[in-house]
């Protein structure tokens, strides 16, 4: 059921549009995994299905692949859930794609923002979805790519509604903060 990294690499390659795009958003992928893996080790959390969360981790960001020049990023998450179905992956996979984006969407979020996507509630339910939601945070595959401490994530979700903020407190506060300088050091990206 649960597809092995190998298996998620070579959907990531077949889905990609370019050499480029793949690395930048498997190498991302890989890192997402590092820091949840390193925020399973640390908090201790042993419910937690960590084969669920690696898949999860390496599959989040598939749909970037899907979006149009003219796409808002947004849509990445809905993208990558279709992709996902198309690829024969189990629904519990291919929420991965479609609610990991920011702290969760909400259907009030959707239509109040007018966000381009199916009016619905994009919120992490189970640990793992929470859990991958949160690693995703510190890391940014922006140009160039760099790891985002919880200060300047915190700084900024505010943006996105009021309420946001206190959602990213309240996964801090269940998965504890990630140790960013060794995988800093280990994949050459800068902290901000």
């Amino acid at each position: 059921m649960i597809p092995s990294e190998t298996q998620i690499r070579a959907m990531h390659r077949e889905a990609a549009p370019s050499r480029a795009a793949f690395e930048s958003v498997w190498t991302h992928c890989r890192i997402v995994w590092s820091i949840a893996s390193q925020l399973i080790a640390s908090s201790g959390a042993p419910d937690l299905d960590a084969d669920l969360v690696r898949a999860g981790c390496l599959l989040h960001d598939i749909g970037v692949y899907r979006l149009a020049v003219d796409d808002a990023y947004v849509r990445h998450g809905v993208l990558g859930a279709e992709l996902a179905r198309e690829l024969g992956l189990p629904e519990v996979l291919s929420r991965f794609c479609s609610h990991h984006t920011g702290v969760g969407i909400t259907a009030e979020d959707v239509a109040r923002q007018g966000l381009p996507m199916p009016v619905a509630d994009y919120l992490a339910e189970s640990a793992e979805e929470r859990i991958v939601m949160y690693a995703d945070k510190f890391h940014s595959k922006s140009t160039p790519p760099s790891f985002v401490t919880s200060d300047t994530f915190a700084a900024a979700v505010g943006r996105f509604g009021a309420d946001k903020p206190a959602r990213f407190d309240a996964l801090t506060r269940e998965f504890g903060q990630p140790n960013l300088t060794p995988l800093a050091r280990e994949f050459g990206h800068s902290v901000r």
